[in-house]
């Protein structure tokens, strides 16, 4: 039974969703004697043996820096989101890869997740891993470094697609965990999900499986679910027109979605579907890189589950963006100001040029990393493109699904849906850049054409 008390967190409506706050402030104090305590630092050391700050706040949690004679090391306090799995689940994922693979990730000493922790929050206490973000360093490195993290990033994505526990991954959708029976034997199971998607709010209490699921087509059932209900919910409290339209859209394509769902998932699957374990946020900021751009850590494992395999067969999170096959010349981009960034903590520098230079040479790049990476996997991998071939209208129903969740690009995803049900594939990327032309459109815009051609031939 799922616990659903999340002492300590409440939601905000920031116009784009909820957002998680803290009711109350992590206890610093406990938080050092706690680290005491799983450190072997006795109560009457001096201070100086044991230095805990604040470092940073993450999504759901506050990291702490802790500093020792024994060295660096890293204590996560997480907001309840999804209290006991999220935790225990990190946790477990980390230590599998740390066993199975030779992926850079930290070490958990110590994790309680209890809502009796002394802290008053679910936390990790884990090595501190060595590196700078690669999201800092990027506009620095050469592309032969570039291209050398991805194909090691593509070495880790072949070891996870055969890690588990049944030969090459597991059996079914969730959230890795032990399972109370199998635990004095170290097995690890999927369990129920942890997901943004599915705890975020007030979703996190409608009545919806959470999984563990045995197929892929019960798992998106779940999410068109939770949408269904979201918007169900948002028509009845509607105010005005604005409102109404935008859940009356929303629940549109919800349901189109869900009419097409057996279509191209089987609704039963016996055994549980083969699944892998799939990091899905494997940006820039989440790889770690030294001053060579080598890759030093892995890290953003908080809410990693087991997918489908097809899943997996897309590309990681920071080779997505759109196609650019030449590369941009920055003497045709406008020169602004030389300085680094706006000299917030995030900014980069941007060398005296223009921010869209950037974005397009970042575009040119991931083209051709993406090609580098399809080659690593094929060497990795033989059936590779197989893979991804038969994996793509999968992929992008996943991917239809997510944007009807966070609201975006309605009106092109029901265009989309409505070619797959006539048999026509496009790929959704296209059809979410461009959209689809109606037929009534396409004569208009025939006629149109037929016209000026005569009035110029006409005028000639």
């Amino acid at each position: 039974m799922r616990n659903t008390t999340r002492d300590g967190l409440a939601w905000e409506d920031n116009g784009l969703g909820p957002e998680p706050r803290w009711t109350r402030e992590p206890n610093i104090r406990a938080v050092k004697r706690v680290c005491r305590r799983h450190m072997g630092i006795a109560d009457d050391a001096p201070d100086d043996a044991l230095d805990v700050a604040f470092l940073a706040d993450g999504a759901f949690n506050k990291l702490y820096r802790i500093r020792s004679t024994q060295g660096q090391l890293v204590m996560r306090v997480s907001l309840p989101v999804d209290p006991r799995h999220k935790t225990r689940g990190e946790a477990a994922t980390l230590q599998l890869v740390r066993r199975k693979t030779d992926i850079p990730v930290p070490q958990i000493l110590a994790f309680d997740d209890s809502r009796s922790s002394e802290i008053g929050y679910e936390w990790l206490l884990m090595e501190r891993m060595a590196g700078t973000p690669a999201h800092y360093r990027w506009r620095k490195m050469t592309m032969a470094q570039k291209e050398n993290l991805t194909v090691r990033l593509a070495d880790f994505q072949a070891q996870l697609l055969r890690c588990g526990n049944c030969g090459d991954g597991f059996r079914g959708i969730g959230t890795l965990g032990t399972v109370l029976e199998r635990e004095s034997r170290g097995i690890l199971e999927p369990g129920p999900i942890v997901s943004s998607f599915f705890f975020s709010g007030d979703r996190y209490h409608y009545p919806i499986s959470r999984g563990p699921f045995r197929s892929s087509h019960d798992w998106l059932q779940a999410q068109l679910n939770v949408i269904i209900k979201e918007h169900t919910t948002a028509l009845a409290a509607a105010k005005n027109d604005d409102d109404r339209e935008y859940a009356e859209s929303a629940l549109r394509v919800a349901r189109k979605l869900q009419r097409i769902l057996h279509k191209i998932f089987p609704a039963i699957v016996h055994p549980p579907e083969r699944t892998v374990v799939w990091h899905d946020d494997l940006s820039l900021r989440n790889i770690l890189v030294d001053n060579n751009g080598s890759v030093t850590a892995v890290i953003g494992w908080e809410c990693v589950s087991t997918m489908p395999r097809w899943v997996a067969s897309q590309v990681p999170e920071f080779l997505r963006g759109a196609a650019r096959e030449i590369k941009p010349d920055r003497n045709c981009y406008t020169d602004v100001d030389n300085g680094s960034g706006d000299g917030s903590e995030d900014s980069l520098d941007n060398e005296g040029k223009t921010e869209l230079y950037w974005i397009h040479l970042m575009e040119y790049e991931q083209t051709q990393l993406r090609k580098v990476y399809a080659a690593r996997m094929r060497q990795l991998r033989p059936e590779w493109d197989v893979e991804v071939e038969e994996g793509a209208l999968k992929v992008d129903f996943l991917g239809a699904v997510s944007r009807c969740g966070s609201g975006f690009y309605l009106r092109r995803i029901e265009q989309w849906v409505d070619a797959v049900e006539r048999k026509e594939y496009l790929p959704l990327m296209e059809v979410l850049r461009v959209g689809i032309k109606t037929e009534k459109a396409r004569r208009t815009a025939k006629t149109a054409a037929s016209g000026t051609l005569t009035l110029v031939s006409r005028l000639s």
